[in-house]
Order: structure tokens, then C-alpha cells, then sequence
């Protein structure tokens, strides 16, 4: 289907032009700039939709009656979609070529964010997000793939830099431009804004960009693609319903089993394959290992946290969309200017360095969060968000520059999509996990202020807040006071996990990545 795409899409697999030797060199030259610039817009797009969402979650919960599991499939339904089919995505642009199965990709993604601005039920937004979330997978599976072909040696470190900065400039406007939109124009504009951006981009691709691929790539692991995202379904569906069903609960318990007994055949199956999507091979590198384990790590602890910071500033402080998103800039100012402040001295250092380093500094920081209590003001989080905002800034270039340079040239969209998989696939286990953790730890925690259960108050603490706790509990003796008590715990062990979490992550990647693992002299 992919195969009779137009000419503007089509260029041989095994080289980029039929120019003369002078001009074909001046011309990749110019044309790897613009799909660095076209790769950057996309990523941008991306990343500030996943926070500007994260702002805008307790007004869309208050616009569509939204619960608070329907707020974790907001994030989640699109975490998984992205999680399970960016390897699907990274083999077919490995076949089809990178620069097709980007456009599609951004097609597919632009369309989705028409439809999630016009959702007016929880369930179409879940949806349409599920959707973004199939678009966004093939963006993510070939981003880094596309540099990876254009870039080498200290330009590539150049180009991952200016990635990063991306990454943290997306980060640092998400919030703030979230705030505005929700405040200002509405919930349904942080979806709309999308529009002409993605068209940009796709104009810029289709003119710009050269399509290669892997001539080794015959065809499509569909026994992968099934296992692997049948298996992610399972474990992060039982998450987000353990606490409603028990975690003890036939139904949860059964989840679990099935999705590690489907988890082993997807690593039996991927064995038997001639060509698999999912190479297990690389796992024999100490250094893909590595990598992989700290991006599955700061997924989980790091980027998941962002959302229950939002629920915090907004839910239990009283802030306002635009209030909460200006309070976060600490963080996000700091993860956009750090790749750009520190590359120079990045390019001397060892990447397995500068990868513990930054993911040391992102768990100190996530751990003096967890100093939050239930009569603190917001600017107990200003240590946290500071040095958070710098550890994700040493991390997401080095997570690139490391994740690239162990695989071959041609093999570079599976590893980009092995890479954004364990990323991706962490803030999906640790949104819902966390939030699982959350609703319990509130829970267990309001019984024992009031002296007695109070499962249904708690579910509105978790959700919605204090505020919304007092107006549900009103006439009951100490709400307020046990609302607030119960809502700083939850925060604190979120806090807690989050940092042991990212803090092993900077453990595994500092001893795992080695140099002699990379595919060139120099890691860079």
C-alpha cells in the first residue's frame, strides 16, 4: 500500500541523488539542514502536545466529566499507541524509506489533533488521543533515524544537540503555551494549534527531505506487532483498573500473568525471525542495554511525574492553568538551554557520563520534591524544578547520541524506534502505575485522618482536589484538613518512587554504555 506513493516520496532505497559528485555533495549538505529543521518541527509538535495536554487535563476532567482513570487514558492512550507501534513503524520505514513513513506519520497525527479538539465525550478524546498516538509513533521511529542518515561524526553531535534543544524548548513553551490556550481560547485550541504546524512541516518534508531505507528489509513482523502490543495493552490496562478492582482481584491478577506469558512469546517469537523488528541481538551490546534501561527509567519516574505536578499546582493549590504552566518553567527554561549551554564540553566527555550525570542530577532533584507537605506553597518545588529541568537537559542528547551510535547506518530506524519505545512505553507503565499508587496512598491516608474509610471522598481527592473534596464532604468535621494531609502523601510517595526510579536508571546507563560497543572510533 505503501509501495505506489508518489514521485515526491520516492527515491532509491541505495542512494539520495544522480548528480555529479560537486553538486550532489552541496546538495546534501543543504538538504540535511532542512531535514534537520523539518525533524525538529515534528518533534516540537509532539512534545508540546504531551504537555500542553498535561496542563489542560483538570479543565477538560471539569469540561467533559471526565474520572480520573479517564485522565490517565487521556495521557495513556496515547503513551501506548506510540509505545506499541513504533517499532512496527521503524521496520516499515526501514523498507519503505524513513522520509514516507515520517510524512504519513505527521498526516495521520494532524488529522487526529482536528479530532481531539472537537471531542465532546471523554471516551472520543481517549480515542482521537490513541489516534495522535499512531501518527506520533512514526514520527518518533524515524526523527532520529533521519538524522542518523544525514549526520555523522562531531556534525552529528551538532545536529543531536539542536534535537535536544527542541526537546527542551518543547518542554519549556508546552506548559506556558497550554496555560494560555486553556485560559485564554479554550482546551479544544491546545489541540487545534497543531493544524498549521503539521502542515508546515508536512510541506517541508515533501520538498526537502530524501527518502532512504534498509534494502535488507523485506517485510513486516506482524507475530512482533501483535505480541509485543497485545502485552504492553494487557500490563498497563491492569494498572490503570487495580485500584477499582483490587489488586488482588482474579481480574488483575490475571492481566498481569497474561501480559508477561504474551511478553516471552514476543521475545520467543522475535528470536525465530529472519529479520526481526525488535533485534535482540543489539541486547547482547552492554551499551544498547544500558541506554535502553535509562530511557525506560526517566520515562517512568521523570516524565510520568508531570502530570500529578499539574494535578498538584492546579487540583490541590488552586492555580490556574496558566498560573500552574508559569510555575513549571523553572524546570522547562532550564532542559531547553542546557543542550545548547553544555554541548561543547558534552562532546568531551564519554556519553555513558554525561548520561549518569544528567539522570543523577534529574533524581536529586526529583527528590527534594518530596519535601512537599500538606500547608506548602509551590516554591518548595523550585530546588526540584530546577534541577530537574537541567538532568533532562543533560539526558535526552545523550540518550540520542548513545542510542544511534550502537547500531549500524542502515539500521537506524529500528534503533531510533527500539529507543522512543522504552521511552515512551515508561511513561505509559509509570502514568498508570503511579497514578494506581496515588489513588491508594490517598486513600489509606484520608482513613486514617477521618478515623474511618472514605473511598468515595478519596476518589474525588485523587481526581479532582481538595476544593472539590470540601464542596463533597461539606458538613463533615476536618475535610479540608484530611483532604490536604492525604493529597501531600500520595505526592510524596509519587515523589519517592520517581526518584529511586531514575536514580537506578543513572546506575545502569553510567556502568552499561561502554565506548567499544559504538560502531565508529568516536561515540559522537
Amino acid at each position: 500500500m505503501l509501495a505506489p506513493m508518489s514521485d515526491a516520496l520516492s527515491v532509491d532505497h541505495a542512494r539520495a541523488d544522480d548528480a555529479s559528485p560537486t553538486d550532489q555533495g552541496s546538495h546534501r549538505l543543504a538538504r540535511r539542514w532542512w531535514t534537520l529543521t523539518a525533524v525538529c518541527g515534528a518533534t516540537f509538535m509532539l512534545l508540546v502536545d504531551i504537555t500542553i495536554v498535561q496542563v489542560a487535563l483538570p479543565t477538560i476532567q471539569h469540561r467533559l466529566g471526565a474520572s480520573f482513570s479517564d485522565l490517565q487514558w487521556v495521557i495513556d492512550a496515547y503513551a501506548l499507541a506510540l509505545a506499541t507501534l513504533i517499532l512496527t513503524w521503524g521496520s516499515l520505514a526501514d523498507r519503505f524509506g524513513r522520509k514516507r513513513i515520517f510524512v504519513l506519520g505527521l498526516g495521520v497525527f494532524t488529522v487526529a489533533s482536528f479530532l481531539c479538539g472537537i471531542a465532546t465525550t471523554s471516551t472520543f478524546l481517549i480515542w482521537a488521543r490513541a489516534l495522535q498516538g499512531i501518527g506520533g509513533a512514526a514520527m518518533f521511529a524515524t526523527g532520529l533515524a533521519l538524522i542518523g542518515q544525514e549526520f555523522t561524526g562531531v556534525e552529528r553531535g551538532k545536529a543531536i544537540a539542536a534535537w535536544g534543544a527542541t526537546v527542551g524548548a518543547a518542554t519549556a513553551v508546552g506548559p506556558l503555551v497550554g496555560g494560555v490556550l486553556t485560559s485564554g481560547l479554550g482546551w479544544r485550541w491546545i489541540f487545534f494549534v497543531n493544524l498549521p504546524l503539521g502542515v508546515a512541516v508536512v510541506w517541508l518534508a515533501l520538498r526537502k527531505m530524501v527518502n532512504i531505507g534498509d534494502a535488507g528489509a523485506e517485510r513486516l513482523d506482524f507475530a512482533g506487532l501483535s505480541t509485543f502490543s497485545t502485552a504492553m495493552f494487557l500490563l498497563v490496562y491492569a494498572l490503570i483498573r487495580a485500584n477499582s478492582l483490587g489488586w488482588t482481584s482474579a481480574t488483575i491478577l490475571s492481566l498481569l500473568v497474561a501480559a508477561v506469558m504474551v511478553l516471552v512469546l514476543f521475545v520467543i517469537v522475535e528470536q525465530l525471525q529472519q529479520r526481526a523488528m525488535f533485534d535482540l541481538s543489539l541486547f547482547r551490546r552492554p551499551s544498547f542495554v544500558g541506554v535502553s534501561l535509562a530511557m525506560l527509567l526517566v520515562g517512568a519516574g521523570m516524565f510520568a511525574v508531570y502530570p500529578y505536578i499539574t494535578f498538584y499546582l492546579q487540583n490541590d493549590l488552586g492555580y490556574s492553568p496558566l498560573q500552574g504552566g508559569l510555575r513549571l518553567l523553572p524546570s522547562t527554561v532550564l532542559s531547553f538551554a542546557i543542550p545548547l549551554w553544555f554541548r561543547p564540553i558534552a562532546e568531551k566527555l564519554a556519553p555513558r557520563v554525561t548520561l549518569g550525570l544528567g539522570m543523577a542530577i534529574t533524581s536529586l532533584g526529583l527528590s527534594t520534591m518530596i519535601l512537599v507537605t500538606s500547608t506548602s506553597t509551590w516554591l518548595v518545588l523550585i530546588p526540584g524544578l530546577l534541577l530537574t529541568g537541567a538532568g533532562v537537559g543533560l539526558v535526552n542528547p545523550a540518550i540520542a547520541r548513545i542510542a544511534l551510535g550502537v547500531v549500524a547506518p542502515e539500521r537506524t530506524g529500528m534503533a531510533s524506534g527500539i529507543s522512543n519505545t522504552f521511552r515512551t512505553g515508561g511513561l505509559a507503565i509509570g502514568v498508570a502505575a503511579l497514578g494506581a499508587l496515588f489513588e491508594r496512598k490517598v486513600t489509606s491516608a484520608l482513613a486514617l485522618s477521618l478515623g474511618h474509610p472514605a473511598p468515595q471522598l478519596a476518589k474525588i481527592v485523587a481526581s479532582s482536589g481538595v476544593a472539590a473534596a470540601i464542596t463533597a464532604g461539606a458538613g463533615t468535621s476536618g475535610v479540608a484538613t484530611a483532604s490536604r494531609v492525604a493529597f501531600a502523601s500520595g505526592m510524596r510517595l509519587i515523589f519517592i518512587l520517581a526518584t529511586i526510579a531514575v536514580a537506578i536508571g543513572a546506575v545502569l546507563g553510567f556502568f552499561l554504555v561502554h565506548p567499544r560497543d559504538f560502531q565508529s572510533a568516536s561515540p559522537n
